[in-house]
């Protein structure tokens, strides 16, 4: 699940690329999650292509590439549209010549009990968090099969096995995405194409921030107690840093091809 902006720098682990390990897809990866896997992955030698709806705003393209480098690819994408998805995977490949490496990180999720849940709610978070990861994987994956190699992660959550209150589509859509991500990693291992999902807890991400104001007002406590209590809910008695799921991500894509 989601909160608010990271501190400690852990992303910054250097492995080496391989030649053919040159382009990475990250969708949702003009803030938090996303944006600090880019970083990682832009210091270890990959160009980076960045897909959110947000991507069309000049100056949000300006500071992006003042994090990553100069040539980030930074284009508007809507996961949950084929024709957005298509469009922006050919422009990819146009500019760079493959697709190597892909990391679905585009995530929402909204806060209603199942007995009240809006349906158009529910649709767009299993539309974003699941549909946008097939669409995406579908686009890319056959290309990654001709060429012997590749690399996708799916951020998934903790959420996908052990639930959080409130939260069912949001669960329901990580569950799904564990389950495609089987799927994936099946049908790519013979061709030397890897598909993982990594399942952080709560991360301090802008997202958890906006979750724990919400958990907050029907717990009737400060957003600051709520957040304090979902860092001690966590193995290390304290929120995940983006970095620290950077850095994992990372070394999944950097892993080399078997000789």
């Amino acid at each position: 699940m989601p909160a608010h902006g990271s501190k400690a720098k852990w992303g910054t682990i250097h492995l080496m690329p391989s030649p053919d390990q040159k382009t990475a897809i990250v969708t949702g990866g003009l803030a938090g999650i996303g944006l600090a896997i880019a970083q990682a992955l832009a210091q270890n030698g990959f160009r980076v292509a960045l897909g959110a709806r947000r991507a069309d705003d000049p100056a949000l393209q300006a500071r992006i590439r003042d994090q990553i480098g100069a040539d980030a690819i930074i284009h508007r994408l809507d996961v949950c549209r084929e024709s957005s998805v298509e469009d922006f995977c050919q422009m990819v490949r146009a500019e760079t010549g493959s697709i190597d490496v892909l990391v679905n990180a585009a995530g929402i999720s909204v806060h209603q009990t199942v007995s009240g849940h809006d349906l158009r709610d529910w649709q767009d978070v299993i539309n974003t968090n699941l549909t946008g990861p097939f669409l995406m994987t579908r686009a890319c994956l056959p290309g990654m099969i001709a060429a012997g190699w590749g690399r996708i992660v799916n951020i998934a959550s903790t959420a996908a096995r052990t639930a959080v209150a409130d939260y069912p589509a949001y669960c329901a859509s990580k569950s799904g995405l564990l389950g495609l991500t089987r799927a994936v990693a099946l049908e790519g291992a013979p061709h030397g194409v890897t598909c993982v999902a990594v399942s952080p807890t709560w991360v301090e991400t802008d997202m958890l921030r906006q979750s724990a104001e919400i958990m907050a007002k029907s717990a009737e406590r400060s957003t600051e107690d709520e957040i304090a209590a979902l860092a001690k809910a966590n193995p290390q008695n304290r929120l995940v840093q983006p970095g620290e799921i950077a850095a994992l991500v990372a070394f999944c894509a950097l892993t080399p091809r078997p000789r």
